[in-house]
């Protein structure tokens, strides 16, 4: 059953979160307009290699403070061109505009294990519930690992546009992971170089949330943390992102031109924790649909071992997570998130 065009008036039951989660969801447009509290960190990287030292450190001194403090930002300067970002939303959102016929041609098989393709989330949790979106997800990096022959043939620049997207993403993570590395006292290539030689892998998720009659009662996307190491967020300028920052849930608002990034929990595991993989959600509402573009930055599921670079332990900081392998730590965080209470008093992943 797909979401997009259905024009049904009440939500069925299996959208509907448990009664504890509710309270806290509210008018998404009247809260991305409230101006007190905190906001999510914009930082500006048009000095991140600049040959002025004192404006690189700078650049790069907030950008740290944002992912210890946050873990989360809105990236502004980033250096892809917004004729590239523009291409990028186009070819999703034409995707999701054709008739439902033509979209479940890509339609994935998630009980044969094949999650690339088109569908519609089941979220992971206890009461089973559904999430609130139709999705389009796919492999983009390495190269050789991108299966062209399932992604979309129609908006017919969706393939040209998305690969140099991913393409050109490479470039800003190499310059996060180097300026992450640096502020934890180690040389720049030593995040990177972590997973290079065992094929870290990107993927690339569109989402599509249509609009809901009932946004009181549902979710687009139930709280979690990204598994990632980085994940890069575009969005049509639609408010739906939620932070949960200080114990409570924050609304980011919409900044023109930026790409939102996420620290993910592999990045949390290798600082032992310095920098944040913080919980978040997606809200509907009913005047609106909201579309972003997700590219998730991954390590190698088997290769290494993600635990505590040596560097960041000490006796008095001893490693706060478990040695575990990516697809460990996956399988990990699904059975823990059975158990999680419900998003009023959510408990970020140890």
């Amino acid at each position: 059953e797909r979401l997009a065009g259905s024009g049904i008036e009440r939500i069925p039951k299996r959208y509907i979160r448990p009664e504890k989660e509710r309270p806290s969801i509210g008018d998404i447009f009247a809260e991305e307009k409230m101006a007190g509290g905190p906001q999510v960190p914009t930082v500006d990287l048009k000095g991140i290699n600049s040959e002025d030292l004192e404006v690189r450190e700078k650049c790069r001194e907030e950008l740290r403070k944002a992912a210890v403090d946050w873990g989360v930002m809105h990236l502004v300067n980033h250096g892809i061109p917004e004729e590239l970002t523009a291409r990028v939303k186009a070819a999703g959102e034409g995707f999701f505009g054709q008739p439902i016929e033509e979209k479940e041609k890509y339609a994935n098989d998630q009980a044969a294990g094949n999650v690339q393709g088109y569908g519609s989330k089941l979220a992971n949790n206890a009461s089973g519930q559904l999430e609130w979106e139709d999705y389009f997800f796919h492999c983009v990096f390495p190269e050789d690992k991108a299966d062209l022959s399932i992604w979309p043939k129609t908006p017919s620049d969706y393939i040209a546009a998305t690969r140099e997207y991913a393409k050109q993403l490479r470039a800003l993570t190499t310059t996060v992971y180097a300026v992450l590395s640096q502020g934890l006292g180690l040389e720049e290539e030593r995040l990177e170089k972590k997973w290079r030689d065992g094929r870290a892998s990107s993927t690339n998720e569109d989402n599509y949330y249509p609009k809901c009659p009932q946004p009181e009662l549902a979710l687009g996307v139930e709280a979690h943390t990204d598994v990632s190491a980085l994940t890069f967020i575009l969005h049509n300028m639609v408010p739906g992102l939620q932070l949960f920052y200080e114990g409570k849930w924050v609304t980011a608002k919409c900044v023109p031109n930026s790409i939102i990034m996420h620290v993910g929990d592999t990045v949390e595991i290798l600082s032992n924790g310095k920098y944040k993989s913080i919980l978040h959600r997606g809200v509907v509402n009913r005047e609106k649909v909201r579309v972003s573009w997700a590219v998730f930055c991954e390590p190698p599921k088997e290769k290494i071992i993600l635990q505590p670079l040596p560097e960041t332990v000490c006796r008095a900081d001893p490693p706060r997570f478990p040695p575990r392998t990516f697809a460990q730590h996956i399988k990990h965080k699904l059975f823990r998130l059975t158990d999680q209470e419900g998003a009023d008093t959510p408990k970020p992943d140890e």
